[in-house]
């Protein structure tokens, strides 16, 4: 059951969103410009990085990316461990990546309101959600790990979270 729960979220949300919508752009856009090659290897990264976060969220969260039914555990492993957002990193990513595979500027927008909007969900909903649920254990992860970008390594941080 929990994994039906995960896919219908996953072919619910990312799909819908980083996919069909930029899809319905592009179909709408009467100006691309010659796409370009190099946005496949975003593309394919934005791709991996759903599947294995949805993956991280279904086997070790118990949960789905679905705000309807998120992980019971806080999930703090696989790329959780670089940046807070993975899944928004990678829908982005995505979206970016096909913008230059078609050649889209309308795409670029979206991509560019997409970010914004993530963004704002994490600092208004997520962060005060997690911290609500999951008190110290949150806290000592948000220390640790950055929302958005990568830390350098550092010998003192290792093996905190």
């Amino acid at each position: 059951m929990l994994f039906l729960r995960a896919l219908l979220a996953f072919l619910a949300l990312p799909t819908i969103v980083g996919l069909v919508v930029s899809w319905l752009i592009l179909r709408n856009d009467h100006s691309p410009t010659a796409g370009t090659a190099p946005g496949w290897p975003l593309v394919l990264f934005g791709a991996s990085v759903l599947l294995w976060c949805v993956r991280d969220f279904y086997v070790l969260g118990k949960g789905t990316l679905g705000p309807w039914d998120p992980p019971k555990k806080l999930v703090t492993v696989g790329l959780y461990r670089f940046v807070r957002n993975p899944i928004y990193v990678g829908v982005v990513g995505f979206v970016v990546g096909w913008s230059l595979i078609a050649g889209s500027w309308r795409i670029v927008a979206y991509a560019s309101v997409l970010a914004v909007g993530f963004h704002l969900r994490v600092i208004f909903y997520e962060e005060p959600t997690l911290a609500q649920l999951f008190g110290n254990e949150w806290y000592r992860y948000r220390a640790n790990v950055n929302r958005w970008w990568p830390r350098r390594p550092s010998k003192r941080r290792k093996g905190i979270v």
